[in-house]
Formats: structure tokens, C-alpha cells, sequence
């Protein structure tokens, strides 16, 4: 993973879709994204090899589309500490597989029953619920793989046994999984506002969190401090996502997000908008931006990326 394609030429198909339309991203932004495609590529099994429908079920969940926020994460929070790119490669790719795999879980019947996604069928749709179930599994041991593998970058086995752990904290009970069982528990019941960040701090912040923390320690960041702002802008960030996709969810139009618009509220899910309002999320989303680019502000000009995707995260579209 040592190659470094230019920021020039976006991908074809849904991802080059998705990169173009995130038009407030800066060129070098939009590079990232482009990088973590090629990257991914490379990464994941030859899908004309055997087992062959799982192997293209894997390929269609992860390179079917997406803003590749974590990635960009990865690459901006390791770019703070003047890291090269392909020392940050394995993080960017790893944290997106664990995405795209918790992706393909949730939309599954038995959890929010989904038929879209990225502006496509599901890929328990497209390959049925059993190859969908093992494309997922796949793709979280290969995440760990990738990251068990990786010699472009100089860390020490202490520092990758650490990302790892990393990695797993935020997919796990304590993560990602953990979150996705109080966001089912929560189906039909009234939370309060303290009760949806709990959950969201785990389902949706918990990768976001890693993604941050996983760049700077693939950069060889080790101030105790640095790595404590960084742990709370993905924290607010991952709070501020949230509370966007749920926005979109209410004023947003299905072919514009890629996912059927409307669903929380059909599915009565508890929404930052159901409980706070709609007015106040927008104020809280605001306030949490804030506290993400103050948090950050030790970084000086360096940040310039954590603070441009800060920004997006509060003001896009889809």
C-alpha cells in the first residue's frame, strides 16, 4: 500500500459520485478520498477468486459509494503531525472496512430492514441476507488484518497492538455493536436527550473517534495531551455527524442521500429533532462544531484539515 495517486482524477461509478458531490471539501480533501478508494481496492479479495459471491458482495459493500469520512479522518489527524500518506494507508482502509461492514449488518431485516444504500440495493438485496451476513464478518477480520500487516508505517508492535485495540473498543459492546442495541432497544420508546447521546456516542461516535486517534498514532503521536483534543473533537464531531444525518433524515430527498429518507420517523426511532426540535438540534450542532475546531485550536494551521471536515460534517447534504 505505498502508491499515491493524485487527487486529480476522481473514481467512477457511485464513489466518484459521492466525492464529487462533496464539492466543499478542498482539493487535497477530495485527494484523500480518492487515495482511500485505490486503496480499498487493493486491499480487499480478488472477487473472481473463490468463494467467489463472497468475495463480490464484499467488493459491492465497500466500493459502492461513500463520503470515506473515517478515512478522511485518518488521513487529516495523521497529516496534523506531517505524516506521509502511506504511513496512514492501513487506518484509512481498516476503519472504513469496519464501516462498510456494520453498514451491511444494520440494513439487514433483523436489524433496520433497509433497501437502500449510497443510492443502491442493499447487499443483502442484491446477494441475499446469508452472503450479506458473511460479507460483514469478512470485512471486520480483514480490517484487523490489514492493520496486523502493515509495514509502511514505523510504529513500534506496542503502538499497532494499540490501534487494534482501538479499533475493536470501537466496534465492539462498548461501540459500535453496543450502540446498535440501545438504537434497537429504543425503537417506539421515549429517550432523553442524555440517553440519545449515549447512544450515538457509541454507535455512530465510537469509529469516528478511532478514526481520529488511529492517524495520529500511525503519524507517531504519543503527547498524552494532543491525543486527549483529539479524542474530543472526534467526540463532537461524531455527535455533530449524527445530528446532521438526522436533520437530512426529516428535509432531506432519498435520491439526494443515497437511503430512504423519512425511515427514523417511520420506524419511530428516537431523532435529535423528535426530542430536542428541530431548532435546537441546529443550535446544538453548531455548538459542538464550535467545540471541535476550539479543541483542536493547539494544532495552529496544522488542523486545517480536521477543521475543513468539521465544517462538512455540519453543512452537508447528503
Amino acid at each position: 500500500m505505498n502508491s499515491h495517486p493524485g487527487a486529480e482524477s476522481l473514481a467512477s461509478g457511485a464513489a466518484g459520485r459521492e466525492i464529487r458531490q462533496a464539492c466543499e471539501l478542498s482539493s487535497t480533501l477530495r485527494g484523500f478520498a480518492e487515495r482511500s478508494n485505490v486503496m480499498l481496492s487493493r486491499a480487499l479479495p480478488d472477487s473472481t477468486q473463490p468463494p467467489i459471491p463472497l468475495h463480490q458482495a464484499m467488493h459491492y459493500a465497500v466500493t459502492g459509494g461513500g463520503k470515506r469520512m473515517r478515512p478522511l479522518l485518518v488521513y487529516a489527524s495523521g497529516c496534523a503531525f506531517n505524516a506521509p500518506l502511506e504511513h496512514l494507508d492501513a487506518a484509512a482502509v481498516a476503519v472504513e472496512m469496519i464501516h462498510a461492514y456494520s453498514l451491511v449488518h444494520d440494513d439487514l431485516p433483523a436489524m433496520d430492514d433497509d433497501a437502500m444504500r449510497r443510492g443502491q440495493p442493499t447487499c443483502h438485496v442484491e446477494f441475499g441476507e446469508a452472503m450479506a451476513i458473511l460479507a460483514g464478518d469478512a470485512l471486520q477480520a480483514l480490517a484487523f488484518e490489514v492493520l496486523a500487516r502493515d509495514h509502511a508505517a514505523p510504529i513500534s508492535a506496542d503502538v499497532r497492538l494499540e490501534m487494534m485495540r482501538i479499533l475493536g473498543d470501537a466496534c465492539g459492546s462498548h461501540g459500535m455493536a453496543g450502540g446498535q442495541a440501545l438504537d434497537l432497544a429504543a425503537i417506539g420508546q421515549h429517550l432523553g436527550a442524555n440517553e440519545l447521546e449515549r447512544m450515538h456516542v457509541l454507535k455512530t461516535g465510537a469509529l469516528i473517534r478511532a478514526s481520529v486517534r488511529l492517524g495520529a498514532l500511525a503519524a507517531g503521536c504519543r503527547d498524552t495531551d494532543l491525543l486527549a483534543a483529539l479524542e474530543r473533537y472526534g467526540h463532537c464531531v461524531g455527535l455533530a455527524f449524527q445530528i446532521r444525518d438526522d436533520i437530512l433524515d426529516v428535509e432531506g430527498e432519498s435520491a439526494e442521500l443515497g437511503k430512504t429518507a423519512g425511515k427514523d420517523a417511520a420506524q419511530g426511532k428516537p431523532t435529535y429533532p423528535a426530542i430536542l426540535g428541530m431548532q435546537a438540534s441546529r443550535i446544538h450542532l453548531a455548538a459542538l462544531t464550535d467545540e471541535a475546531m476550539t479543541s483542536i485550536a493547539m494544532l495552529g494551521d496544522s488542523a486545517a484539515h480536521l477543521r475543513d471536515l468539521a465544517r462538512f460534517v455540519a453543512e452537508r447534504e447528503s
